[in-house]
């Protein structure tokens, strides 16, 4: 059966009139009685029995009659739905973004997304880099943003900027007025750093050997709150300064060897995204690849 067809039976099943139905579908009649015609044949017997005055319905057509309409409703509700969606009146995605990004580009990106497409909901994910991987290869979410994995299998990741680490001392502290700072000045203080199998952790340590640990923490938040309070200094990435600077910390330049690492888009390789989800990646693109180098580093 086509929709076509059940249209045809149905605008002659309300109204008993093949002229009706022809002013109501917009059709001609020999295409109204051929549509009803093919679908009679393809169900194997007679819907309607038309005689020179009158149109009736067969036991088979008044069985058919209430089966026809909800399924045409159906597919109208499925009809205007996908139209929603594709023309982004309606949606969902679901994002995952490393908490130095969450915390403080994504916000500002949320709102010129929202600007143009009020009514897609995003629900974001604020989780740890490796967590971000797995959330995007479980397809528990569309996007993520990460720092660039070492294993790629699976997964596209498309590069916004390169961050640049800095150190992150109390602003009361001597170090806060400096413009730059060595690393052998920064290991001569308590260190504050995030906890393993954090992938900033990993990153620093690849560089820089084993760190001598005084305080650890899941969350960049409360690494800022401990090294605000006086505990300590720590080495936090750039993008998350302006977080530092609110909590109370001054985050200044750290001198060679400067550590870098791309922060971009992560999904499934080859995924055909939904239409929100698509828009919502070409914001996010857009609106990383404004920030200048210099004022992230």
């Amino acid at each position: 059966m086509t929709v076509k067809q059940l249209r045809a039976f149905l605008a002659v099943a309300d109204s008993l009139s093949f002229a009706q139905a022809c002013l109501r579908l917009h059709l001609s009649q020999p295409a109204l009685s051929l549509a009803i015609k093919n679908l009679e044949s393809h169900l194997g017997g007679p819907l309607l029995v038309r005689t020179t005055r009158s149109v009736a319905l067969t036991p088979e057509g008044a069985l058919l009659a209430p089966i026809a309409r909800r399924l045409l409703a159906d597919w109208d509700s499925a009809e205007e739905l996908l139209r929603q969606h594709f023309t982004l009146q309606l949606g969902q995605v679901a994002i995952a973004a490393m908490p130095s990004f969450a915390a403080n580009l994504l916000p500002p990106t949320l709102k010129v997304f929202r600007d143009h497409y009020p009514k897609i909901n995003v629900t974001v994910h604020d989780v740890i880099n490796e967590q971000v991987i797995e959330m995007v290869r479980d397809r528990r979410v569309q996007l993520g943003v990460v720092i660039e994995p070492e294993n790629l299998e699976g997964l596209a990741f498309t590069p916004f900027f390169t961050d640049r680490f800095v150190a992150a001392v109390p602003a009361a502290s001597a170090l806060a007025r400096r413009v730059a700072l060595s690393w052998s000045e920064l290991m001569d203080e308590p260190f504050i750093a995030l906890q393993r199998p954090s992938t900033v952790r990993k990153l620093l340590e690849s560089q820089r050997g084993p760190l001598r640990v005084a305080f650890e923490s899941h969350q960049l938040a409360t690494v800022g709150q401990m090294v605000a309070a006086g505990l300590g200094v720590s080495v936090v990435p750039s993008l998350c300064a302006p977080q530092m600077e609110a909590l109370g910390v001054r985050c200044v330049a750290l001198e060679a060897p400067h550590i870098e690492r791309r922060v971009g888009l992560l999904q499934l390789a080859g995924q055909n995204l939904a239409t929100a989800a698509q828009v919502l990646a070409d914001t996010l693109c857009d609106q990383s690849r404004r920030v200048d180098g210099d004022e992230t580093q």
